[in-house]
């Protein structure tokens, strides 16, 4: 007999057919054999109609009294599915959150669980019952036992928290789509079903903005070895499989609080290089990496900073061995590059930069990477900032920064390496042994899983930042003490001197509704850098492709930027890291950058997702 965790979306309840249908799906699951517990949202639109009340009543409702409102939404959902399905003759009870033992953190409207005291729920369902639970909500521990709720996809979080906790066979959640997609077939109406698809690479997704599942309830998922199916609750296609790699025991208190970062990795065998002063124009990352590809060399990290003027600097990282050959490839562009910008030189005026400077190419081979990973870093904006400043406290100058949901990585010089893992162990709680993490082949599926569209963000820009331990430090963690979370983050390569002292550009990205906080966080500080130019601008979007592949198929990140040059797309920003390329294009390029670079890796079909209105 298995243990199956079923979650259904507001639209599988929405109304009493729907219900009916669900309980008939449970019944079933049942009747081969499995016990069941069920995790519902409120019904179809109950949760906006509920914020319109609070609304209408007072224009800034307490977060108290807003999650007691909240919760309601639920219970009326549990409480009919319950009748459904005692109606059939299925035994079934309804539990609350607080009820279901979800003890939370105190706080009101996004809490994190803490545990699930499962003992009621194993009895029932021990007594032959599906317990039927409502999502998004939970109770504060003691003394207080205030209800609070979860934030955005909630009830995910509370079917994969409960998963955890029963140590259940299998999370299905069934939604208004046949499984997870590789783009948003609203977008991209030949996006298709993906049979299976990791945890890493779901995580991915679900914080560029898939929203199938939330990135809370990936994050349990992979921390406790959760397997997750995600199916439409319309059909019985048997949906698409997220797998989690095998976990170390690990404690279910304080689920949801674990230590962000569980690993320190790290990579002395590795180099860089980097093209300074290139041409900002389509095509230049696609001809450069395309050369490489066309040698079969795989890189590794890839920036390339905001632009200053027309141009831009692009800096990589291969393989020591490959250095050679990747810097002759590089070098053999360099007559091309500098005549694109003699052909282009009359474009520029006065403050769009100048010609005085050649295109250049430095290599580095002293360098190291070292790279904090973890679930647990999603939505807490401190965690980068926390890895700047251990490398400051340390004296330890921050070379390349590369960022994903689940990982911050930083070059540095190699003669720092040891002292860099030492300092990040003790910041980060971890009494392991820091190690080169390699993945067996056979976990590697397709180069790309999946692309997404971002059209939500902003990128700022702090230009002269000096250049020296603890600048990036300071910037981050400002933002992250005004709990702005930061997603690409970009240090060019150029170092210039203003006023007599070395000195980078740094670029970041946010989302746009924290945008004017950050311009007044970047305004203090360019103040005591003495920084003469912030730059913000609110008409971007970030592409991206994901895919665990990537990590052994030179070629995926010049087959990207060729698709976007093909469409004339000119890329401001690079960002990557070992299972995501991410680029900045110009906001009204977004759409077709996403049907360019999902077309290039072959993810289209040949017929069409049907997705509900």
């Amino acid at each position: 007999m298995a243990l199956i965790v079923q979650k259904y979306g507001g639209t599988s309840v929405g109304s009493v057919e729907r219900i009916q249908t669900v309980a008939e799906r449970v019944q079933a699951t049942v009747q081969a054999g499995n016990s069941v517990v069920v995790v519902v949202s409120a019904m179809g639109k109950t949760t906006d109609d509920l914020v319109k009340l609070a609304n209408e009543i007072s224009s800034q409702p307490s977060r108290r009294e807003m999650d007691m409102l909240l919760s309601t939404g639920e219970q009326i959902s549990i409480a009919l599915l319950t009748m459904a399905l005692q109606e059939r003759g299925q035994a079934a009870v309804s539990m609350t959150g607080a009820q279901v033992g979800i003890v939370t953190e105190a706080r009101h409207s996004h809490a994190r669980i803490l545990r699930i005291e499962t003992e009621r729920v194993k009895r029932y369902l021990d007594q032959g019952q599906v317990v039927v639970v409502a999502g998004f909500q939970g109770i504060s521990d003691a003394p207080d036992l205030e209800i609070t709720t979860l934030g955005r996809g909630g009830s995910d979080t509370s079917a994969v928290a409960l998963a955890a906790s029963l140590q259940a066979n299998t999370c299905e959640i069934y939604t208004d789509v046949p499984g997870i997609l590789t783009t948003d077939p609203r977008l991209v109406p030949s996006a298709q079903l993906m049979t299976d698809i990791t945890c890493d690479e779901m995580l991915e997704l679900a914080s560029l903005g898939a929203k199938v599942l939330h990135p809370r309830a990936v994050e349990i998922a992979r921390n406790y070895g959760v397997t997750l199916v995600v199916r439409s609750s319309w059909t019985d296609e048997p949906g698409t499989r997220v797998t989690s790699p095998s976990r170390l025991p690990r404690p279910l208190d304080g689920l949801e609080l674990a230590h962000p970062v569980d690993a320190i990795e790290f990579d002395t065998e590795q180099a860089k290089i980097a093209l300074l002063g290139v041409p900002d124009r389509p095509g230049i990352a696609a001809q450069l990496f395309g050369k490489l590809a066309g040698q079969q060399l795989n890189v590794d990290l890839i920036i390339q900073s905001i632009n200053e003027g027309n141009f831009n600097d692009i800096a990589f990282t291969v393989e020591q061995d490959t250095l050679e050959q990747a810097t002759s490839l590089a070098a053999g562009l360099i007559p091309l590059l500098e005549g694109a910008s003699k052909n282009g030189a009359s474009a520029l005026t006065p403050n769009q930069g100048s010609l005085a400077d050649p295109v250049a190419l430095v290599s580095d081979t002293q360098i190291a990477k070292v790279s904090i990973a973890g679930a647990g870093m999603i939505g807490r904006p401190g965690v980068a900032a926390k890895m700047f400043s251990t490398l400051a406290a340390a004296g330890v100058n921050i070379q390349m920064i590369a960022t994903s949901e689940v990982k911050v990585s930083c070059t540095i010089a190699v003669e720092d390496c040891d002292r860099t893992i030492f300092a990040l162990c003790q910041a980060f709680d971890l009494n392991q042994s820091p190690a080169r993490l390699e993945a067996p082949a056979a976990r590697y599926g397709p180069a790309v899983r999946g692309v997404a569209l971002d059209c939500d963000q902003a990128r700022l820009a702090l230009r002269q930042v000096p250049d020296q331990p603890g600048m990036a430090a300071k910037i981050f963690q400002v933002l992250a003490d005004r709990g702005i979370s930061v997603d690409m983050i970009i240090q060019a390569q150029r170092c210039r001197l203003y006023q007599g002292i070395p000195t980078r550009d740094i670029a970041f990205t946010v989302a746009q509704a924290d945008a004017d906080m950050a311009r007044g966080v970047l305004q203090s500080l360019a103040t005591e850098f003495g920084s003469s130019e912030i730059i913000v601008d609110t008409a971007i979007a970030k592409i991206s492709a994901v895919g665990i592949g990537m990590i052994t198929e030179p070629g995926t990140a010049a087959k990207m930027f060729q698709a976007l040059a093909d469409r004339n797309i000119n890329i401001q920003m690079i960002a990557t890291s070992e299972i995501k390329i991410s680029c900045v294009v110009a906001e009204d390029q977004g759409i077709e950058a996403l049907k360019a670079v999902h077309t290039a890796f072959g993810l289209a079909g040949s017929h069409e997702i049907e997705v509900p209105a």
